[in-house]
């Protein structure tokens, strides 16, 4: 199974500036992530972001809040309880008779997907052990499909973060790198993106 841009949204959590000195590996990290949320707004994927307790943390990254369409504050770790699952599928909207309401085969091109046909959920953050986690494992139990960037995710110690990974693969996450995504959202060299998508990844 292949990530597809047309279903997917990015959910990018908790990447504050009192946090990621922090962070094991923090700045490359945050690179990955800052270059997932371009990549995403080049294949007009949904870019969600998210802050804990940000009066005490402070807000994201501000290049990659920029790149978010909106942020989320929350107090609880999972933001799923704060209402993220809404944002990700709002409730749909009633169909016209319209060429949208012909199977999607008939469908003229290959529009951008409204967020409620979107449920493939790219995921990554800090801290991997604890927000990211919580958040990831309440959407898989909200049958989302669930696909964490690892290298885009760390704790303050490899073996937290790591110890999230096995787990979340347990839970039937699907593990993918920055570039996986990318390539796979891209399928093939003739896209129109490619060129400059193979410029952030390089």
């Amino acid at each position: 199974m292949l990530l597809d841009a047309t279903e997917s949204q990015l959910v990018l959590v908790d990447y504050q500036e009192r946090l990621m000195p922090a962070i094991f590996e923090g700045p490359a990290v945050l690179a990955n992530a800052r270059r997932l949320a371009r990549v995403a707004q080049l294949l007009q994927v949904p870019v969600w972001g998210t802050e804990q307790n940000p009066s005490r943390l402070g807000p994201n990254d501000a290049e990659l809040r920029a790149l978010c369409q909106r942020t989320l504050p929350k107090m609880h770790f999972s933001a799923t309880e704060e209402g993220l699952g809404e944002w990700l599928r709002p409730p749909a909207k009633p169909q016209g008779g319209n060429a949208r309401s012909l199977p999607r085969h008939l469908q003229k091109g290959r529009e951008p997907q409204p967020a409620s046909e979107r449920p493939s959920i790219v995921i990554a953050g800090c801290e991997a052990h604890v927000c990211l986690l919580q958040t990831a494992l309440q959407l898989i139990e909200d049958e989302f499909e669930v696909w964490v960037v690892t290298d885009a995710c760390s704790s303050r110690t490899e073996r937290n973060r790591d110890a999230a990974f096995d787990r979340l693969a347990g839970a039937g996450a699907e593990l993918v790198t920055t570039e996986m995504v990318a390539f796979e959202w891209l399928r093939g060299c003739e896209h129109p993106a490619f060129k400059e998508i193979l410029s952030l990844v390089k």
